[in-house]
């Protein structure tokens, strides 16, 4: 299920990206992590943000991609109800 993120969140992110800031992000991986309510972790930085296949997702200088809609937590603060 597609939620939109608040222009809060998206200034957050911004922020985050334009000052190099270490991140925490608590996210699903995919829809089965996100049924069955298994959050994962990852401190990393956010290099940007870059729309795939409709979705908007961030990418990480670890090279990880994760779809925003399926963030939870960005340091510490909830960007997302279950």
């Amino acid at each position: 299920m597609y939620n939109p993120i608040s222009s809060e969140f998206f200034d957050q992110l911004t922020v985050a990206m334009e000052r190099k800031i270490p991140s925490i992000i608590e996210y699903y991986q995919n829809e089965e992590q996100e049924k069955q309510k298994q959050i994962q972790q990852v401190k990393a930085l956010v290099e940007t943000m870059e729309l795939i296949d409709g979705f908007e997702y961030l990418v990480l200088d670890t090279q990880e991609k994760i779809r925003l809609s399926f963030v939870v937590k960005f340091n510490g603060k909830r960007h997302r109800k279950d």
